[in-house]
Parts: structure tokens; C-alpha cells; sequence
């Protein structure tokens, strides 16, 4: 065997290796050491709540350090007073007489610990409770169940945070139906410490009911009163209601053109039992230019250009104009949204634009403008009818063929979630759309179509989730299906319907065996989600799907695979890795949706 290197070198450098190692150890040991606490409690005897509180009442003031050291006199008063603070956080949790000692004891380094020893004895017990409604909402029912389903009862152990906690909500719960003078003129636990038993007597005057005098919306803010008012979520003369104070808050904030909204119940101004309430609008910028960069397996690289001004005219009109350039789409459109005074979300939009479509199935050009009259029907329910004309220019395997329809249609959807709007924590949507048209029209075909998609969102213990989504269509013709819009018909494939085949390349054939688009279409998946550090998220899922033109010659394509997540201010980055099953060659396709505004 060789010999490699000088010994006494090798020994010099393993002196100089453990004298290093020696000083940064000293080094790691007094900044530990000046970092800890210079004086630690050890409660024995105590869990749970009553153990975290009185860690909390033990606390060293802020401070009272000095360069990691406490002075003797301080230290001496902290052990002399720990078993009255130790007693004092015990009375909430039912303990009044337990028995506690502290001694203090020193560690290394001049750090200090003190054991504390507890003994917390018998509980005071509930020995009687007495809960009344008094005033004019003496018979309303939410305070009667609240005082009703009291949580102490006889023969409970005291808990002073329960009795406070209820005590709490019963006057917000008053206040919220309107009774804003609700108070309690008797309040009193009275504690037997020799008989370890208590008695409770609480006693809630709801006073006068309030109600709402109208508001006052100050601050130049640029658009009309009429308009403004409908985020109001209250109307004079309702009863006062701080949850309606809330929407109304939450109402504005949402229309994305106030930077500042606050609202100011006048309680002080009341007159006859009527509140004046005043909200104070601070706008932004009501025109926006937003560009945008992105890419996406289905679309390829994108870039976008989006104007809108939420303030046309002054009137609180709307208008949006977009600019939309792909690989594979080109699109240019603008909306023109007329407010209803009705509620928040109602309006009258007027659309049009143009758009440019080429991928291995179909390409197509066309054109349309759309009329649509919208309707809130509250709690995430929106539904519409709307009025398309449309003139597309289509080639389709080896057809080529122009078609003009005037499709009319409705609309409804619902969607409901918990949590951020990019990333919901549980929840679902849904929407459901019929449309047709016929010669009698002026369209070149007839036909009608029922379309309906939806997807929920499950939440699981552990951080995992389940989404799952369905996407359906149904066509009844009534003239060729040659001169029904590519963009009419129905394909499968891509990053958002079966994963692991191309872009809008799933569907029946012509004599070529190429895809010419379906009358139906099924597609559905299921993906198991888990989340892995704060934005980050893996996945796995299976996708199934096709469009087709009889039920009885139905052949779903299907693809499992695996996915990386991040989020983001504006969506996920989604990057997924497909394989394609149950064909005859199978093979992996990578899908990527990525995008961005600044």
C-alpha cells in the first residue's frame, strides 16, 4: 500500500482542526447561553390550560434583563410572589384554595430555575344557575337558546372562561338584532370556598331595539349616488344589524374601486331609536392597463394585454377590452357592463370580438357579439339569458364551411368556498347552460345543446384535499352536423380535460381517421392533493373522457398521473406528467400552465 502525505504535517493539522473546533464549540455554548432565559419556572403538579396559564402568569417581564443576567432583588421577588400568581391563574379553572411553593434553584452559568409545586385540591362546583332575558327582546329566540344551552351547569366545575365566554356572546348577539344598549345590570358568581361550591346569576337587559336611518356616503369619489347605493346591504327603517354593516363593508371592497372604505354607525346621533350610519370611499384608479405573460401545454406561449375602466362616463359604467396572442389562438374582445340598481352583481353586458383558432384538429376565424341580461340571485347563485350572433369560417378535417347562427340561450351557475379566492381550502361550482337556434332564425342550421360542468372540492385531514370535476354536452340536430361551428362541437384532451393526450385531439373520425368533434361529451377526473410547505403542493390524479356521437359507441380515453403545484397571487404554476393507459402504445405527455400579470 502507498503512503500518501507528510505525518507530521497531517498532525499539525489535526491540532489546528480540533483547537477550531474547541472555539466554536465555547463559542456556540456562550451565545446559547446568553440567548436562553435567565430564569426558567418548572410547574409540577399542573396540564393542560391550567398548566399554559400559569406559565403565562409566571412570564418574566420584558426587560428586566440585564445582559442576560436578573438582579438578585428582582430574582428574590419573582419566587416570592410565583404561588400567589400561580393561585391567582388557577381561580378561572375552578381552583381556589390550592396550595403552592416555590423554590429557586441555580443552574449553570448563572442561569436560574425555579420549581414550582402545586397542589390544586377540590374544584369549586356549580351549585346553582340562574340565567334571565329582560327588556324588549326578552322573547327573542336566538338569546333564549343562548341562555338556555348555558355550558355550566349544576354539579360542573367552575370555569370562569366558559361563564365569560357566553356572557360575551349574549350581548353580541343582542346587539347584532338591534339592541345596541343590551347590558347586564346583574353579574355576579358567588364563590362559598369552604363548601367549594359557586352560584351564578347573570341577568341581560336588551333595551331598546334600533334600527337603521339611512347613510351618508362622503368622500368624492366620482360616481353617481344611485350608484353607489346599491352596496348597501341595509335599507332605512331595517333593524340595526352589525353583520349587515359588514356586507355592506365587504360589498364595496369587492367592486375592486375603492382603495378605502369606512364605515361609521352613529349611534351617539340616534334619534327615535334610529342610527345614521356614514361611509367614507376613498377610490382607485378607475383605468387599468394589465399586461400579461404566460404559457400553457394547451395554448403554448401567451402574452395579453387587458384595459379596463370601472367608471365609463362617470355613470359607474364598465368597459373591458382584451388582447389575447398563442402560439396556436389569437383573440380580440371587449365588454360593455351596464349596473342594475337591483343588487351588486345584476347587470347588462354588450360583448363582441374576433378570434383565431388553429390546432391538429380544426382551425377556424370567427367573429360574434352577444347581448346578456344577468341576475344575482344571492348566495353564490347567478343566472343569465343572453343573445349570440355568430359567423365563424371552419375547416375541419376535409371540410371547409362558414356558418351564421343566432344563438340564443340561459345561463345559471352556483359556486361556493371557503377560503382564498386562489386557493380555496373546501367547496364547489357548478354551471348549467342551454343554448339553440334554428333556420326559422336566420341561422344556417338548427340544433340545441345542454351543456353542464362543476368540480368540488373536499378537504382531508393531514393537509390532503380531493377535486373533482365534470364536464358534459349534449347535441339535438335538426339540419347537417357538417355546418355545426368547429367551436360548437365537442373535443377532448388537453391540460384541463384528459390528461395525457393532445390539445382538443379526443373525438369521432372521419374516413381519413382524422378528429372532426362530436355531438356529446363526457370528461371527468379526481385529483388527491397534498399540501407541502405554505405554497407548495404535490399531486395525483386520473382523468377519463371523450366526445362522441351515440351513447352506444362510447370509448372513454384515460390518463393517471403525477403533479407539482405552487401558488401564487394569481393561480397555480401546474406542471404535470401524464401517461396515457389502456391503448395499445401508451405515452407520456407533460403538461404546464404557467402565467402571470405584472
Amino acid at each position: 500500500m502507498r503512503s500518501s502525505g507528510n505525518p507530521i504535517r497531517a498532525k499539525a493539522l489535526l491540532v489546528v482542526i480540533v483547537k477550531w473546533t474547541c472555539a466554536f464549540a465555547l463559542l456556540f455554548r456562550a451565545a446559547a447561553l446568553s440567548a436562553a432565559e435567565p430564569v426558567t419556572f418548572e410547574i409540577r403538579g399542573l396540564e393542560g390550560e391550567a398548566l399554559a396559564n400559569a406559565q403565562a402568569a409566571l412570564a418574566v417581564p420584558p426587560g428586566a434583563a440585564h445582559e442576560g443576567r436578573l438582579d438578585r432583588k428582582l430574582l428574590d421577588r419573582l419566587v416570592l410572589e410565583a404561588p400567589e400568581k400561580v393561585r391567582r391563574a388557577l381561580e378561572p379553572f375552578g381552583y381556589y384554595d390550592a396550595v403552592v411553593t416555590a423554590d429557586l434553584a441555580e443552574a449553570e452559568e448563572g442561569a436560574y430555575r425555579v420549581l414550582v409545586h402545586v397542589a390544586p385540591g377540590e374544584p369549586v362546583r356549580v351549585a346553582a344557575v340562574r340565567v334571565a332575558i329582560e327588556g324588549e327582546g326578552s322573547r327573542e329566540e336566538p338569546l333564549l337558546l343562548l341562555a338556555r344551552n348555558f355550558p355550566l351547569r349544576k354539579g360542573d366545575v367552575l370555569r370562569q372562561d366558559a361563564y365569560e365566554q357566553v356572557k360575551g356572546a349574549l350581548q353580541a348577539r343582542a346587539q347584532d338584532l338591534g339592541f345596541l344598549d343590551a347590558d347586564f345590570p346583574v353579574h355576579v358568581i358567588r364563590v362559598n370556598r369552604g363548601e367549594k361550591s359557586a352560584e351564578i346569576e347573570l341577568t341581560l337587559d336588551t333595551g331598546p331595539r334600533y334600527a337603521f336611518d339611512g347613510a351618508a356616503i362622503t368622500g368624492d369619489s366620482g360616481y353617481p349616488e344611485r350608484f353607489l347605493r346599491r352596496y348597501l346591504a341595509f335599507k332605512q327603517g331595517e333593524v340595526f344589524s352589525f353583520a349587515k354593516l359588514g356586507q355592506t363593508q365587504l360589498n364595496f371592497r369587492n367592486s375592486d374601486r375603492f382603495k378605502e372604505v369606512i364605515i361609521v354607525p352613529k349611534k351617539e346621533e340616534a334619534r327615535d331609536r334610529r342610527v345614521p350610519v356614514e361611509v367614507r370611499l376613498t377610490p382607485s384608479l378607475p383605468k387599468r392597463l394589465r399586461p400579461g405573460v404566460g404559457y400553457g401545454t394547451d395554448t403554448g406561449a401567451r402574452v395579453s394585454l387587458k384595459y379596463q375602466d370601472v367608471n365609463a362616463f362617470r355613470r359607474g359604467h364598465e368597459f373591458k377590452a382584451d388582447l389575447f396572442i398563442a402560439e396556436i389562438r389569437q383573440a380580440i374582445g371587449a365588454e360593455y357592463i351596464f349596473p342594475s340598481s337591483r343588487d351588486v352583481m345584476s347587470h347588462t353586458s354588450l360583448k363582441a370580438g374576433l378570434k383565431q383558432e388553429d390546432v391538429d384538429t380544426y382551425a377556424t376565424r370567427s367573429v360574434f357579439a352577444e347581448v346578456e341580461r344577468v341576475r344575482d340571485f344571492g348566495r353564490g347563485r347567478v343566472g343569465s339569458l343572453f343573445l349570440r350572433t355568430l359567423y365563424e369560417d371552419f375547416s375541419v378535417g376535409v371540410e371547409d364551411n362558414t356558418s351564421f347562427l343566432v344563438l340564443p340561450g340561459a345561463r345559471f351557475s352556483r359556486r361556493s368556498y371557503r377560503g382564498a379566492a386562489v386557493r380555496p381550502e373546501e367547496g364547489y361550482r357548478f354551471q348549467l347552460e342551454a343554448r339553440g337556434t334554428d333556420r326559422s332564425l336566420g341561422s344556417d342550421t338548427g340544433f340545441v345543446q345542454f351543456l353542464a360542468s362543476g368540480n368540488a372540492l373536499i378537504a382531508l385531514p393531514a393537509r390532503f384535499s380531493i377535486l373533482s370535476r365534470l364536464d358534459t354536452g349534449y347535441t339535438l340536430l335538426n339540419g347537417p352536423p357538417q355546418r355545426i361551428p368547429a367551436s360548437l362541437r365537442f373535443f377532448a384532451g388537453g391540460d384541463h380535460s384528459v390528461r395525457g393526450y393532445d390539445y382538443q385531439s379526443l373525438g369521432p373520425v372521419d374516413n381519413t381517421g382524422t378528429v372532426i368533434g362530436g355531438r356529446h361529451l363526457l370528461a371527468a377526473g379526481v385529483e388527491v392533493e397534498r399540501a407541502v410547505r405554505e405554497n407548495w403542493a404535490v399531486a395525483v390524479f386520473y382523468d377519463a373522457g371523450n366526445s362522441f356521437n351515440a351513447f352506444s359507441r362510447i370509448r372513454l380515453f384515460q390518463g393517471v398521473g403525477i403533479g407539482v403545484r405552487y401558488y401564487t397571487v394569481v393561480g397555480p404554476i401546474r406542471v404535470d406528467l401524464a401517461r396515457q393507459i389502456r391503448v395499445n402504445d401508451p405515452s407520456f405527455r407533460l403538461h404546464v400552465s404557467v402565467g402571470f400579470e405584472f
